[in-house]
C-alpha cells in the first residue's frame, strides 16, 4: 500500500459517436452467416457460453439462407412472413399519420425491428402467453388479431377493447397470448415468469414469454426474474430486445460491463444466446429452439436480439438529440424486410413487381380497417367508450363507495 495513493476516478461510459458525428458500428462484430454452430435443444447452459457472445446468422449478404440454423420455415411460411412483417410497417405508416393528424395522442413505431416478434410469433402455439412491451405488435399481426381492433384501442373510440382504460398502443387480448402492457419497465419479466412457474406446477403444457427493451436490463425486476427463472427452471423464454437505443440511453449505460446483453443469463447459468434480429429465418430459428426448450421442461432461455432502432422512440421523441442522424443508414446488419425480401427474389418465389403489389394490397386492406375504426371515433370525435365502462370489471362485487360514486354520476 502507497502512503499517497491516486484518487479514484468515476467512470461514465460515453457513446461511440453523437449527434453530428460520423455513425460507426466497428464494436458490433459481425460473424459469418450460418457460421455458428446450433446445439442440442437439451444442451447444458454451460457449454455453450459463446453463444452469449456471437451472433446466429442465417441470410447472408447475397441472400442466401445457410447454416445450421436454416430450414425451420416452409416456403409458403417465408412468404406469410414477409407479409406479415410488410402488414405492420404499412400499419405503423398509416398510425403515425393518424397521431400526426391528432386522431390519436400517442403511437410507437416499429421499423427496422418487425422481424423480431413476426417471427416469433410463427414459433408459439395457442394458450402461450407473451408478456409484451410496447414494439412487440407484430405478435398481434402475426397471429391473425384484427387490425380494427387495434386500431380502435389506439383512437380509445367507442368500440375500444379495452374501453379507454390503456395508453394507445398498450394492447390487450388473453385469447391471442397477449397479456396487458405495463408502462412500468420490465414487470413483465417477472410476471412471465411467475405464470410460467404456475403452468408448471399446474401440470399444462403452455409455456410464457417475456420481452424487455435493452435499456430495461437495468432494472431490478430483471435479475429477479432470472433468479427465480433459473431456481425453478421455469418454462419461459426471456427476450431482450436490443435496438441499440433505449430511450435517449446509449446501451454502453444499460448494458455495464457483461459484454453483452445475452452474457447476464450466465452468472445464472440460463443458456443464453445471441441472434441476428434483423434475419426473419434466424429469429423464427432461434425461437423455435428456445421455446422447444421450455415445453421439454429443460428450463429458460435468454435471448438477446440484434437489431436497430430505426424511427424515433415515440412520437414525443426526438432522435436527433441524442444520435446522428445518418446512423440507421451505417446499421451493417439491414432492413429485415427487404433482407427477406431478395432472399425469396432469389428463390424464384418472389419478385420486385409483385412486391409493390402486395405493398398496395396491403396498404389498401390497412386503409379499409382505418376507415371502420375511425366510424367509430377518434380522439377528438366521434364516440367514446361509456363513462359507466370506469366502474365496471374490476371487482367482482362492485363495493358500496364505487355504487354511491356511479349512482352520483348518472351512469
Amino acid at each position: 500500500m502507497t502512503d499517497n495513493p491516486a484518487p479514484l476516478k468515476f467512470h461514465v461510459p460515453e457513446p461511440e459517436v453523437r449527434p453530428g458525428g460520423t455513425p460507426d458500428f466497428s464494436n458490433v462484430p459481425i460473424p459469418k452467416a450460418g457460421s455458428v454452430d446450433r446445439p442440442p435443444v437439451d444442451v447444458d447452459p454451460r457449454t455453450i457460453r459463446d453463444l452469449a457472445y456471437s451472433i446466429i446468422r442465417v441470410l447472408n449478404r447475397e441472400g442466401d439462407a445457410v447454416g445450421p440454423w436454416a430450414g425451420t420455415l416452409t416456403d409458403e411460411e417465408q412468404l406469410e412472413g414477409l407479409r406479415h412483417m410488410m402488414t405492420l410497417r404499412s400499419f405503423d405508416a398509416r398510425m403515425q399519420m393518424a397521431q400526426r393528424q391528432g386522431k390519436t395522442s400517442f403511437y410507437m413505431q416499429h421499423m427496422g425491428e418487425e422481424a423480431v416478434s413476426c417471427a416469433f410469433r410463427k414459433a408459439l402455439v395457442q394458450g402461450d402467453m407473451n408478456f409484451p412491451t410496447y414494439r412487440q405488435a407484430g405478435l398481434l399481426i402475426a397471429g391473425g388479431y384484427p387490425m380494427v381492433d387495434m386500431m380502435n384501442q389506439i383512437y380509445s373510440n367507442e368500440m375500444d377493447p379495452l374501453k379507454g382504460r390503456q395508453l394507445p398502443i398498450m394492447y390487450s387480448a388473453k385469447d391471442h397470448g397477449f397479456f396487458s402492457i405495463s408502462g412500468n419497465l420490465t414487470t413483465q419479466y417477472i410476471q412471465a415468469v411467475g405464470w410460467a412457474m404456475a403452468s408448471a406446477i399446474k401440470g399444462d403444457t403452455k409455456i410464457a414469454v417475456g420481452w424487455v427493451g435493452d435499456g430495461a436490463t437495468a432494472e431490478s425486476d430483471f435479475h429477479a426474474a432470472l433468479v427465480f427463472a433459473s431456481t425453478y427452471k421455469a418454462p419461459v423464454v426471456l427476450n431482450i430486445v436490443n435496438n441499440q437505443w433505449a430511450i435517449s440511453t446509449f446501451q454502453g449505460i444499460a448494458r455495464g460491463g457483461s459484454g453483452t446483453f445475452a452474457a447476464r443469463g450466465l452468472g445464472f447459468g440460463i443458456a443464453a444466446l445471441r441472434v441476428d434480429g434483423n434475419d426473419y429465418l434466424a429469429v423464427h430459428a432461434v425461437a423455435k429452439w428456445a421455446t422447444e426448450r421450455a415445453r421439454l421442461n429443460l428450463g429458460p432461455t435468454l435471448v438477446e436480439y440484434v437489431t436497430y432502432r430505426v424511427g424515433a422512440h415515440s412520437t414525443s421523441d426526438d432522435p436527433s438529440a441524442y444520435r446522428p442522424k445518418t446512423e440507421s443508414d451505417a446499421w451493417p446488419l439491414g432492413d429485415p424486410v427487404i433482407r427477406l425480401k431478395n432472399h425469396l427474389i432469389k428463390r424464384g418465389l418472389w419478385s420486385d413487381e409483385r412486391h409493390k403489389q402486395t405493398e398496395a394490397e396491403i396498404l389498401e386492406a390497412v386503409i379499409t380497417a382505418q376507415k371502420e375504426a375511425e366510424s367509430h371515433g377518434t380522439l377528438h370525435a366521434g364516440g367514446k367508450p361509456s363513462t359507466r365502462d370506469m366502474f365496471e370489471g374490476v371487482y367482482a362485487e362492485m363495493p358500496p363507495h364505487l355504487r354511491r360514486q356511479r349512482q352520483k354520476a348518472g351512469v
